[in-house]
């Protein structure tokens, strides 16, 4: 009887090691698209808005960003009252970053527009990726979360921790620059909550450079907002 018991305890053992198994990369994200609010939910948002604040070195600042889909991401932020200004568009990028180059637009350098574009689509890496030219693999798990590589057309890798439990993103892990050097750069997501459109948004972001770590809280997000084009526009020195 003893016997009888640990083979169908080992048996029971060897069939949930294999359906984990068998979870494909595919059906890892069919499960975070219908977390996120589902494929049909997310093509019907053409603009999303947020407003926040960004905690750096203890201090709450102003922030916020607007991306209309596919045509371009804005980001700005307040410190010690000096605007940043970062924004990236299907067709290349730009900054204005007070501590490199006063308030002058400057064109981010090819690398750095390379590894940030795809922020200029509101479904994130994984809705339509093969239309978009980039490569999944499941990596297997870290831990109890599903490591997820995402390898863009311009060959930009990144790795998403998917949480199995909810299915959504709760870290991102890729190589950035800052100040001309290349980092690792980790950014974990969570306290997601879905907006009034169904659409699911985090809303504390963590992101983590090494020598320099800040934390973004969204307080507000507004889905399909009309976006003037011309804020993407790089102004005229």
């Amino acid at each position: 009887m003893k016997r009888i018991k640990i083979s169908l305890l080992l048996l029971t053992a060897f069939f949930c090691s294999f359906s984990a198994k068998a979870q494909t990369a595919d059906d890892i994200i069919a499960k975070n698209l219908d977390a996120m609010g589902g494929k049909d939910k997310i093509s019907q948002i053409k603009s999303l808005y947020t407003e926040g604040t960004v905690q750096v070195m203890g201090n709450d600042n102003p922030t916020s960003t607007t991306i209309l889909n596919g045509k371009g991401i804005r980001s700005e932020s307040e410190f010690s009252g000096q605007k940043f200004i970062q924004v990236f568009t299907d067709k290349g990028g730009w900054m204005i970053n007070p501590m490199m180059g006063g308030n002058v637009a400057q064109a981010l350098p090819n690398d750095a527009y390379k590894a940030g574009k795809g922020q200029i689509y509101v479904g994130g890496p994984f809705y339509d990726y093969a239309t978009k030219g980039s490569k999944v693999e499941l990596l297997g798990k870290d831990g109890d979360a599903y490591k997820m590589k995402v390898t863009t057309s311009d060959s930009v890798e990144s790795t998403y921790y998917i949480d199995p439990a909810t299915y959504y993103i709760a870290k991102l892990v890729s190589k950035g620059n800052m100040n001309g050097q290349e980092i690792e750069m980790t950014i974990n997501f969570s306290d997601y909550k879905k907006t009034d459109f169904g659409f699911v948004v985090p809303h504390t972001i963590q992101t983590d450079m090494g020598n320099f770590q800040l934390s973004a809280t969204i307080t507000k997000v507004v889905v399909n907002k009309d976006v003037d084009p011309k804020i993407f526009d790089m102004p005229k020195s």
